[in-house]
């Protein structure tokens, strides 16, 4: 059944001052600024989400967020994953249980406000418990196994999320490729359950952890964009997004 209107809906970014490739990469300065205050003020224009908030484990990202006027919440130490941290923060913002919480990923400083509201919009539909972004890419892209693929039934819930060239164009013919964007959105009883259940084969095989859901058989609903994400892995990566984000005069 649709609706008129959204549930109640929060943002959250999870982060964590370690990693492999980039440590302290929430503090990294992009144009004169920590990554996570362009994180945060890019999230904040999307007008559907009733609050903004960073979670963290880490003194150093807490102060430098309470430095700039960024709301956060300290977490605990023990977490394996981003969307385990996302859950107890939205546990103490007292989401309630038809409440959506968002996913944002803290090292997109070049996020796209209106990837947010693609992703809240099917959540005015009482039967969606989480959605997720793709784009279209080239065969050359769907290439790199670093490029998660999604294919889709006919109601645009993913079928299959893979780091393999799929769908498989057995005939040589290319009929384009979607590419999932990292971004999600959960109801919060969707999220509890998700975070309860472990870890399945496929997700073991691919080191995909929405593959837990599909697993599981929850449905995902996958929303198509003309956006791209333009994350930061690597130190190299901070220069690309800086003259992207130049680029972009809205911001």
């Amino acid at each position: 059944m649709k609706t008129d209107t959204l549930p109640p809906c929060y943002g959250i970014i999870p982060t964590r001052y370690a990693s492999s490739r980039f440590d302290g990469k929430p503090l990294a300065l992009i144009l004169g600024k920590p990554m996570i205050w362009h994180v945060y003020t890019r999230a904040c224009l999307c007008t559907q989400l009733q609050k903004v908030i960073l979670a963290t484990d880490d003194e150093r990202i807490f102060s430098m967020a309470e430095s700039l006027g960024i709301p956060v919440l300290m977490t605990s130490t023990e977490h394996t994953c981003g969307t385990e941290r996302v859950l107890e923060a939205a546990r103490m913002l007292n989401v309630p249980d038809e409440g959506v919480v968002i996913n944002i990923q803290g090292d997109e400083p070049a996020l796209a406000p209106e990837m947010l509201s693609q992703l809240l919009e099917p959540f005015r539909s009482e039967t969606v418990t989480v959605t997720t972004l793709a784009h279209e890419i080239s065969e050359q892209e769907a290439s790199d196994p670093d490029q998660v693929k999604v294919v889709l039934n006919n109601s645009g819930q993913a079928l299959y999320f893979s780091r393999a060239l799929i769908p498989f164009p057995r005939d040589g013919k290319n009929d384009g490729f979607l590419g999932h964007i990292g971004l999600y959105a959960f109801r919060m009883n969707t999220l509890k359950q998700f975070v309860s259940l472990a870890k399945g084969v496929l997700e073991k095989k691919e080191k995909l952890e929405q593959l837990r859901l599909l697993e599981n058989g929850f449905s995902i609903d996958v929303v198509t964009t003309t956006h791209k994400g333009h994350g930061v892995d690597r130190p190299e990566d901070v220069a690309v997004v800086e003259k992207l984000m130049t680029a972009q005069k809205s911001f």
